[in-house]
């Protein structure tokens, strides 16, 4: 028997352990698994389409101070997660983590709290490709008039433009996934190499072209909140109740750090393809804090590049939204070399939403499959016998990410809902996780963080609470309302009708051995086809 296969039955054993069949196909490794949480998080993706977040609150600071914050606080969480799925190595990881490690109501609310993250990752990221389509390919490659393309009101053209175009790649995006995790991966893998080299060239040729190379400016602090950061954050920092627990300028450096907080998550996409990835336990993992290393790394340098290219910081503060189209036109770079790399920067966005796709769909396939979804979970659940994805998760999860994105100009609200909803549902296994370990968390798997289980577990917590307060802050109160009231609705909904309905993952192992005859036959069903 070859090492592979040997994998293979280690994992399918570990998750007929846990009560479910091998219905997916495991056809991802190490890298595979690395690269969709990589394409996911796409520094391309969040570092640009964010970038007005940081240089528009505490300008070069933000990027300079906060990117680094960031990414340790990306990597603290990675790192608790981590261990977890190590021990639990299955599709739709948050939501089972978090009801083996504390109950099924628990792993209920932290299931759909993390379903709304993943919509809305897919959200933002596909709405960021219509506005670098627009703003950087439209109007800065083909110099068109893209005045049409803009959203002045609900249903006007510009909405109708921005919504078929959301629409159009949200649908090729659901096709690809449907057609199976081959094609995904071979497109993901792709993803990784492309996120890899446009950066590094991006950032080599904006460091060369630059005006000037002052350093000083990635530790300058600068309150450009309000209309000296072209509208950006309005109110000015100083005048929210944030800004009344410490100076301006510091009350800006934290909202700053959305941008980082925003682009480096997605990465428990690893533990949602754990029943497709061979040696589970081992390179899931590994896939998690590999992508928030290497994307905090590669992600620190270039967004750096970003602010020493800037012409005039101040300048650049003042463009608004508009501050990355402003940089690369203002690069004197060669018109060749910035076409390409805006066409190859659009495109990796396309492969992020991709990402984000393939990594929701599984999280609902998952949840459905103990009757998470009311009404629907039968359907949900479904695989394709002919290309092995859960292809009605797939399309349903499609349809839900364009209906997002019907709010206007929704961006903001879209991209900060998906780091404060997504942070949230990653919070609960891990909060869980510090108070089972020891009792009920008493076997862990091979990745094991050992005496600094807690002490990280804690951290990223603590961590995770910031960023709640942080992101409801103005412009993004929407947020805290959506927030509180989802999560109140959700807790109401569970309390009246689900804890009597919902079974949740099987938790005993008289619970793993009643589904060992179903698991036989849905074996032997998919074996046939």
């Amino acid at each position: 028997m070859s090492t592979q296969d040997h994998s293979h039955d280690e994992d399918v054993k570990v998750l007929h352990s846990m009560g479910y069949a091998q219905e997916l196909s495991r056809r991802m490794g190490l890298f595979q698994n690395f690269a969709i949480s990589f394409s996911i998080i796409c520094i391309l993706a969040g570092g640009i389409t964010a970038f007005p977040l940081s240089l528009s609150a505490a300008g070069g600071a933000s990027l300079g101070i906060g990117w680094p914050l960031s990414t340790i606080f990306g990597l603290l969480v990675a790192c608790a997660l981590g261990q977890v799925a190590s021990a639990y190595p299955t599709a739709g990881g948050i939501y089972h983590w978090a009801s083996i490690l504390g109950n099924k109501g628990w792993g209920w609310l932290a299931a759909w709290l993390n379903l709304f993250g993943l919509l809305f990752v897919v959200s933002s990221v596909n709405f960021g490709v219509f506005l670098l389509f627009r703003d950087l390919f439209l109007a800065g490659v083909l110099h068109m008039d893209v005045t049409s393309w803009t959203t002045q009101q609900a249903f006007d053209s510009g909405w109708w433009t921005q919504t078929l175009f959301i629409a159009g790649i949200t649908v090729a995006q659901a096709i690809i996934n449907h057609v199976g995790i081959r094609a995904t991966t071979m497109l993901t893998d792709f993803s990784g190499y492309l996120i890899f080299v446009v950066a590094v060239i991006l950032t080599v040729a904006l460091i060369a072209y630059a005006p000037t190379l002052d350093f000083s400016r990635l530790f300058t602090f600068h309150d450009y909140t309000g209309d000296a950061g072209g509208g950006v954050w309005v109110p000015p920092a100083g005048e929210r109740w944030l800004g009344t627990l410490m100076p301006a300028v510091g009350a800006a450096l934290v909202l700053g750090l959305l941008q980082g907080v925003y682009t480096i998550t997605g990465f428990d996409a690893s533990g949602h393809t754990s029943e497709e990835t061979r040696n589970a336990a081992r390179e899931v993992p590994k896939g998690m804090i590999h992508s928030v290393f290497w994307s905090g790394v590669f992600g620190y340098v270039m967004v750096c590049a970003f602010v020493l290219a800037l012409p005039s910081v101040d300048d650049g503060a003042k463009q608004g939204w508009n501050a990355f189209p402003w940089l690369m036109q203002q690069s004197p770079m060669p018109g060749l070399l910035r076409n390409a790399l805006i066409i190859f920067i659009v495109l990796s966005n396309f492969l992020c939403a991709l990402a984000g796709m393939t990594s929701c769909s599984r999280m609902l396939y998952a949840f459905s499959r103990d009757g998470g979804v009311p009404w629907f979970s039968k359907s949900l659940r479904q695989v394709s016998k002919k290309y092995r994805t859960p292809a009605h998760a797939i399309w349903a999860s499609a349809v839900l990410s364009v209906v997002a994105t019907l709010y206007g100009d929704a961006f903001v609200v879209l991209s900060t809902g998906c780091a404060v909803f997504l942070y949230v549902s990653y919070l609960m296994p891990i909060a869980a996780g510090l108070f089972a370990e020891g009792g009920k968390w008493s076997k862990k798997g091979p990745f094991n963080l050992g005496g600094l289980s807690k002490p990280v577990a804690l951290l990223a917590i603590v961590g995770c609470i910031i960023l709640i307060i942080v992101g409801v802050q103005p412009p993004n109160e929407k947020v805290g309302y959506l927030l509180l009231w989802g999560v109140i609705a959700l807790v109401a909904i569970y309390w009246l009708v689900e804890r009597r309905r919902f079974q949740g993952p099987p938790l005993t192992p008289e619970q793993v051995a009643a589904r060992q005859a179903e698991i036989a036959r849905e074996e032997a069903a998919l074996a046939q086809s």
